[in-house]
């Protein structure tokens, strides 16, 4: 291992024509993910298509913005400085919805603003808790993440839930099929070719897609040229106790999501992470909430998808995501640009992320290949903890009698597979924690 900032894969320069065509894949990996919390905040809150289309802009514009202060850095106090992408966080959409229905938009910006200040502040302690987050922690968690979502790429790969086509043999070809291209590549190509296979799958299948019948050019057609992004579109930000409680409650939750996502792209890219690495990426995170607020748009974690997508291409540098930085900017004032990503098919997208979201799952399990099963404790850490967190992602409706912050804490695999796991470390190495002091 190296220590962050020596000369590595992370910081070597790359010709700006490779830079946008590695960052672009990496834009369309996350663009899906990205994109469904407005589509699902705004049907929820019976938002015009008006309103909906400047929450999609927001959202991208903000997301370029807080991508940059991750992988780029802001001085040596915001941005962990790693290949790392911020996105939309989608544990925290039933929450908005929620605020949003019982007390408006202006609320739910509230709420984004000062729990980013929140995260900001908790940056500065984080080094404290730290030591709660062993390999046989962090290992779990990202296990339980990759797994997780691999049901989300099946219903893709399927037609997207809810599709008139849902499960058609058709969709299962294209998703396959891409799924096969980009195989493929990783098996028979080198090279930068070898570095795009992600993006190449989505190419060649979305053109495949289209013989079929599955591309739309209608959005593109309407979209516009040009649209910048306008502070508090919805009126000035409105501040309550309930709001920004139940808002920094599941944010925490994000950041341990984060700090395991962290870890993980360290072990990918060979390097060290200390404390001090951790808290500039939570800073980051913060300065990203704030600027939800400001902007209209959403809270931000680390995306795992594009963690996943480095693994499968071998490409680790960090200036790559500072390009796909640009390119969400330039989406997000660009509306005609950002409505052509969004022709890519379900089921072509479903066929790339079943291979990224099992390679996340993998990296999880490489994380735990450190720790020390001989002991049984952690062999029980990691059953127990994976188990109730995968048990708790694909099984709908266990806490269904629950009240309502209960019913969407509890709902959430993250959440649960990861408590116990830091409850269950607790209790078996508790002295052992306390001496790392």
């Amino acid at each position: 291992m190296i220590q962050l900032g020596e000369k590595d894969v992370l910081n070597e320069r790359i010709s700006a024509g490779k830079l946008t065509i590695l960052g672009f894949q990496h834009v369309l990996v996350m663009y899906s993910a990205a994109v469904i919390v407005p589509i699902l905040l705004a049907s929820a809150l019976q938002l015009s298509q008006e309103d909906l289309a400047f929450l999609i802009s927001a959202d991208l514009f903000t997301c370029g913005i807080a991508t940059f202060l991750q992988s780029f850095g802001l001085g040596k106090f915001v941005g962990i400085k790693l290949p790392v992408v911020l996105g939309c966080a989608v544990i925290t959409l039933g929450p908005m919805i929620s605020i949003g229905k019982n007390m408006g938009l202006p609320a739910i910006y509230g709420a984004i603003l000062l729990s980013g200040v929140v995260v900001f502040l908790f940056s500065f302690v984080i080094h404290k808790i730290l030591k709660f987050f062993p390999p046989v922690v962090t290992g779990s968690l990202v296990t339980i993440i990759g797994f997780s979502l691999t049901p989300l790429a099946l219903q893709d790969m399927a037609g997207g839930f809810g599709s008139p086509t849902y499960g058609s043999l058709d969709n299962y070809f294209i998703g396959f099929l891409v799924l096969a291209i980009i195989l493929v590549i990783n098996r028979f190509c080198s090279g930068f070719t070898k570095a795009i296979a992600i993006l190449l799958g989505l190419v060649l299948g979305t053109v495949i897609a289209n013989f079929f019948g599955m591309v739309d050019f209608t959005q593109v057609g309407k979209a516009g040229w040009l649209k910048f992004v306008q502070p508090f579109y919805f009126g000035m930000p409105e501040f309550t106790v309930n709001g920004v409680v139940t808002m920094c409650i599941f944010l925490l939750i994000n950041i341990v999501e984060s700090v395991g996502i962290f870890y993980m792209i360290a072990d990918i890219c060979e390097v060290k992470i200390s404390p001090r690495d951790i808290a500039n990426g939570i800073r980051a995170e913060g300065c990203a909430q704030i600027l939800g607020g400001i902007f209209n748009s959403f809270p931000y974690v680390t995306f795992s998808e594009n963690a996943g997508l480095m693994t499968v291409t071998g490409v680790r540098n960090r200036y790559v995501l500072t390009a796909a930085s640009v390119i969400l900017i330039a989406l997000g004032i660009i509306p005609k640009f950002a409505a052509l990503t969004t022709i890519i098919p379900h089921p072509v997208l479903g066929g790339a992320m079943i291979c990224l979201f099992g390679t996340i799952g993998a990296n999880g399990i490489k994380i735990l290949s450190d720790v020390d099963f001989k002991r049984n404790e952690n062999l029980i850490i990691v059953a127990c903890s994976v188990g109730i967190g995968l048990s708790t992602s694909v099984t709908p409706g266990l806490f269904e009698k629950m009240p309502e912050l209960l019913k969407m804490l509890l709902g959430n695999g993250i959440f649960t597979g990861t408590f116990t796991a830091i409850l269950l470390n607790t209790f078996f190495h508790y002295k052992e924690i306390m001496q790392a002091d």
